[in-house]
């Protein structure tokens, strides 16, 4: 399977910096509809997803949620490194649906560990199956 092909690329996926505020990382969730997005470091190596349980699970920690908090704390701070963990470029086939059984997009990473973009389950689904997703129905189109 040629995971490129599939693949949503960087460019037009939501991320999140690992030093990004707890406030611009809601903001993002929030404005995108997202339940998860990828975590990167200043180089573009995938730390590994954030989601909104993670923010939950905080808020609930500290028992306040004030502003000087939520600029305070950052996104890398409340993430788990293995949620949502990544695939290569060239992993295998079975590799990719095995990790998409686990997790809603699957992070496609290169040698260096930089994300390359993202694979959904939708859009492999549609790949096993020989469908194509309509245009006003595909989440990453123009």
């Amino acid at each position: 399977m040629n995971i490129a092909k599939i693949m949503v690329p960087k460019a037009l996926t939501v991320c999140l910096g690992a030093g990004d505020s707890i406030r611009q990382g809601v903001e993002v969730m929030r404005r995108h509809g997202y339940t998860a997005i990828p975590v990167l470091d200043g180089e573009g190596r995938f730390l590994g997803c954030v989601n909104d349980r993670d923010f939950l699970r905080f808020i609930v920690t500290q028992g306040n949620y004030d502003a000087e908090t939520q600029e305070r704390v950052t996104v890398g701070q409340i993430m788990r490194r293995d949620f949502c963990p990544p695939v290569t470029l060239t992993a295998s086939g079975d590799q990719l649906i095995d990790a998409s059984l686990r997790q809603n997009f699957v992070p496609i990473v290169d040698d260096r560990g930089c994300l390359c973009g993202i694979v959904t389950r939708r859009k492999l689904i549609a790949e096993l199956t020989g469908r194509d997703i309509p245009a006003e129905e595909n989440e990453f189109s123009e």
